[in-house]
C-alpha cells in the first residue's frame, strides 16, 4: 500500500516506513503530523475520489530539522564594479511515514 501526498509545494509518494524531507512543518523531533492523501493504491484499488479521500490519512512522525544545499546566488552588471553575493539554505523537515490509514 501506497499515496501520493502534498508536502509542502510538492507530492511524493509515501509508504509505511519511508523516510523523506519535507518543507519546514512547526513541530519538534517526535511530534506527529498529518499528511493531505491526494491518492491511494491498495493492491489494484486505486484511490482518488475527494469524498473518499476525506476518510483516509497518512500520519507521520517528525525525525528532526535539516537545510538544504547551499545555493549562491551571484548577481554582476559588467563595466559598473557592482558584484552581490547572496547565499540560501532552504529549512527542511525528516520525517517517517508511521500509518497509512483507509
Amino acid at each position: 500500500m501506497y499515496a501520493i501526498v502534498r508536502a509542502g509545494g510538492r507530492q511524493e509518494k509515501v509508504s509505511v516506513g519511508d523516510v523523506l524531507l519535507i518543507d519546514k512543518v512547526t513541530g519538534k523531533a517526535g511530534d506527529s503530523v498529518e499528511l493531505t492523501p491526494l491518492l491511494v493504491v491498495d493492491g489494484t484499488t486505486v484511490t482518488s475520489d475527494a469524498d473518499k479521500l476525506a476518510k483516509v490519512s497518512v500520519k507521520a512522525e517528525v525525525v528532526k530539522a535539516a537545510k538544504g544545499p547551499k545555493i549562491v546566488i551571484m548577481k554582476y552588471k559588467n563595466k559598473t564594479g557592482y558584484r552581490k553575493r547572496q547565499g540560501h539554505r532552504q529549512p527542511l523537515t525528516q520525517v517517517k511515514i508511521t500509518a497509512i490509514d483507509a
